[in-house]
């Protein structure tokens, strides 16, 4: 798997000895980072994340990425809790939502007060990828830029460089496929997307259901500009 892009590896569990396999396996197959959710069937308490995160840290030598994702894993990481974590070597960034009060701008001050440098500090939610870079984020979690490469790319660069005016209209491009990811997931709509594009004929895994038929139209419409998008 090795290669001359890095690799970062998804190794959320329900469990801390299960994450830690996955970790180890996926530093025998040649990843570069990893990335770890709060996962677990029972609430976790703060205390109990620092410690799955502490012994997973601990389990490899590759860097590692926190995965805040409240709206999938229910839990909610203290700015305490992060500051904590932020002081374990090994853990080195962090992938958050978009904040659900104050603005981007606010939270990256916040963070950026109380984690040890240097730490990474990036956003997913692609509907708020040229605003959280414009903001000062240091880096994007992207669904769509495995699909359309050269327009994310070109609005992270644009956003990167401070040319609000250019990001901004790239943003606006991709707006009918934010809506169609805020409405259906963007795992329903990237599996769609993918079969309209002709790149597999995969389906979501069940239980999730793909994408109903009667919202195909407004996909085709709304990637038909990025797929064409011309390259600079």
């Amino acid at each position: 798997m090795a290669g001359s892009t890095p690799i970062l590896a998804g190794i959320g569990a329900l469990r801390t000895d299960e994450a830690i396999a996955l970790a180890r396996d996926a530093q025998e197959a040649g990843a570069d980072g990893l990335l770890l959710a709060a996962m677990s069937y029972t609430p976790l308490t703060q205390d109990e994340a620092f410690e799955h995160f502490q012994s997973v840290a601990a389990a490899t030598n590759l860097p590692l990425c926190i995965y805040n994702n409240p709206s999938t894993t229910h839990f909610q990481f203290s700015l305490p809790l992060l500051a904590r974590l932020a002081d374990i070597p090994m853990i080195v960034a962090l992938k958050n939502p978009e904040p659900a009060q104050g603005t981007l701008a606010e939270e990256l001050t916040v963070l950026r007060a109380n984690l040890a440098a240097p730490f990474t500090l990036g956003y997913s939610g692609d509907w708020c990828a040229a605003r959280a870079l414009l903001a000062g984020a240091d880096s994007w979690f992207s669904v769509v830029a495995g699909l359309f490469p050269v327009p994310a790319l070109a609005m992270a660069r644009a956003a990167q460089a401070g040319e609000t005016e250019k990001a901004m209209q790239i943003d606006a491009a991709f707006a009918p496929l934010w809506a169609l990811f805020k409405e259906f997931g963007s795992i329903r709509v990237t599996y769609a997307a993918a079969n309209l594009l002709a790149l597999t004929d995969a389906q979501p895994p069940r239980p999730i259901l793909p994408l109903p038929e009667a919202d195909i139209a407004r996909l085709k419409a709304a990637i038909a500009p990025l797929a064409d998008w011309p390259s600079t």
